[in-house]
């Protein structure tokens, strides 16, 4: 909106000397919509809007991309005021230096170029670089400083509001069922960003044509939520040994989710094989979040352990079913010890980076790899001892779910937390393990 209204309005700037920065970086995932919201800004000021892609500037013929950069930067100043706006700078933006040789030696130049143009400016052309990129942290610092990309604005998920907004606007030329209730959905979707809802409404606006149905209802969009959070229902039939052994899995992963403090409510519980699993349960927090608490996340590790731990319990011996949920409990509790200081052995320091890997030259001591190795073994053993613990307290639970997973295949919160004589926002930390039946 500064930009906007300096665009509209530059005089009022100019009076008491004041510069409109040159240059905007837009960061954020994918989908989050930064091109969207440089064509808004377009459009607020009701400016000329120059968009173009930072491959589009690169050839393999030296001096192109540069020629190409002077031309688009005089096109703008020529219709000033006037908004450029480079998608994927990264493209040619990385950071310089190591060899030079063919296209990397053209993107540099090209680089150069941009730099020269936006250092170039009085102040006064009433042109505004934005620039969009996924990863800013590998862009070249010269682009970064003041005068250049001086403000980096983070492009984030939209929140639930945002959600409902975004939803709202997808769905207007999308015919719906009366009861399909956009908060609910808006809050089944949490993580979802603009590109993934709008996704979500294509898929069930195909589901419901497939379907034959005249109006979008409430089982289309739940029905296609599942089909992109869980995955494609595969055709193989299992045989009863196996269905048995993935519906007590999956019940495993569901009940902990029902009785573990901080972990999140259980939404849907699956025995049909989608993508590379036989069985699946989905779980959703009751609002976005943005910290996460050592119980929590200790709550996540122990319900990823639980098919594995009923399995234990049921039948005495694990099968291979497990292995993703061993990678993702082994990277929280990884990242629990080496990145975010909850490990009383290493204490409240950080040695690994932000990905939660060590790499040769981190200046990470061997000894100190060795123990968040141990702290992560630690962790999780203790959550898998409490995941054993709370199945074999509460073995009737985990039965009577399981039986009805393998009679309906498929459960939503509803019927999963009635199975297990539960009720959906109770108090785990208030529920008393069922005795053993």
């Amino acid at each position: 909106m500064e930009i906007v209204d300096f665009l509209r309005d530059p005089g009022r700037y100019s009076k008491l000397g004041a510069q409109i920065p040159h240059g905007v970086l837009l960061s954020g995932q994918p989908g989050t919509g930064k091109t969207l919201l440089a064509r808004a800004v377009a459009g607020e000021a009701d400016v000329p809007f120059f968009s173009i892609s930072a491959s589009e500037f690169v050839e393999m013929i030296v001096g192109v991309g540069a020629s190409r950069v002077r031309d688009l930067f005089d096109q703008a100043k020529q219709a000033a005021p006037a908004i450029i706006f480079i998608d994927e700078l990264d493209a040619i933006g990385r950071a310089r230096g190591g060899t030079s040789a063919g296209g990397n030696d053209e993107r540099e130049q090209t680089l150069n170029q941009i730099l020269t143009e936006m250092d170039g400016f009085t102040g006064n052309e009433g042109v505004v670089v934005l620039a969009a990129t996924n990863r800013p942290e590998i862009l070249d610092q010269a682009l970064l400083r003041p005068g250049r990309f001086d403000r980096r604005v983070t492009v984030s998920a939209p929140d639930q509001r945002g959600r409902r907004q975004i939803l709202a606007v997808h769905t207007r030329g999308v015919p719906l069922a009366p009861g399909v209730d956009l908060d609910v959905l808006a809050a089944a979707t949490p993580g979802m960003v603009g590109a993934d809802l709008k996704n979500l409404v294509n898929e069930a606006a195909l589901l419901a044509a497939r379907r034959g149905h005249s109006q979008v209802s409430t089982a289309d969009f739940s029905d296609s939520l599942e089909k992109i959070a869980l995955g494609t229902v595969r055709g193989i039939v299992l045989s009863p040994a196996e269905r048995e052994r993935t519906a007590f899995h999956e019940s495993g992963h569901a009940l902990l989710g029902m009785l573990t403090p901080g972990a999140d409510p259980v939404r849907k519980i699956s025995i049909i094989p989608r993508g590379q699993a036989l069985g699946v349960t989905y779980q959703a927090p009751e609002a976005d979040r943005y910290g996460y608490s050592e119980t929590y996340l200790r709550g996540r590790i122990t319900g990823a352990l639980g098919g594995r731990a009923a399995e234990q319990v049921i039948y005495g011996d694990v099968t291979t079913g497990a292995e993703n949920d061993m990678e993702h409990a082994s990277a929280i509790a990884r990242q629990m010890a080496g990145r975010w200081g909850m490990s009383p052995a290493i204490g409240p320091v950080s040695v690994l980076p932000s990905s939660g890997q060590e790499s040769p030259a981190d200046g990470v001591a061997p000894a100190t790899r060795e123990l968040i190795d141990t702290e992560t073994r630690r962790i999780i053993e203790e959550c898998y001892e409490q995941a054993l613990a709370t199945l074999r307290g509460s073995r009737d639970r985990l039965d009577r779910l399981a039986r009805t997973l393998l009679d309906r295949e498929t459960l939503d919160e509803d019927e999963a937390y009635a199975a297990a004589g539960l009720s959906p926002g109770t108090a785990p930390a208030a529920i008393a393990p069922a005795k053993a039946g």
